[in-house]
């Protein structure tokens, strides 16, 4: 009974989890850098699908820019999941950067 105790509230846990991703309050690199428990054991395909808009083919697009397997775990491998938050936060930092000037006129 304790095992299916605890396995629930390890559900309930990734389940809130994916919906911060989604609603945008939480970042995937966020989630990678950061020592999240509830990510530790979930697939990094998983995480990265509970984004809004994204699909089995955009993260696999992703991910061979960065050699992962879709099933790796997030807290498998600190390298990967280093390159991967960084690839992640390229494209916000880019626009912030153009955006810079035209926000100061």
């Amino acid at each position: 009974m304790q095992a299916l105790q605890r396995a629930n509230e390890v559900r309930l846990a990734r389940a809130g989890l994916k919906r911060r991703v989604a609603s945008g309050e939480l970042g995937v690199a966020e989630v990678l850098l950061g020592a999240y428990w509830e990510a530790e054991n979930m697939t990094i395909s998983d995480l990265l699908m509970s984004q809004r808009r994204w699909g089995h083919t955009r993260c696999r697009k992703l991910l061979m820019q960065v050699p992962v397997s879709e099933n790796k775990t997030v807290g498998s491998t600190e390298r990967q999941c280093r390159a991967l938050a960084q690839l992640l936060e390229q494209p916000l930092r880019a626009v912030h950067t153009e955006l810079a000037p035209a926000l100061a006129l």
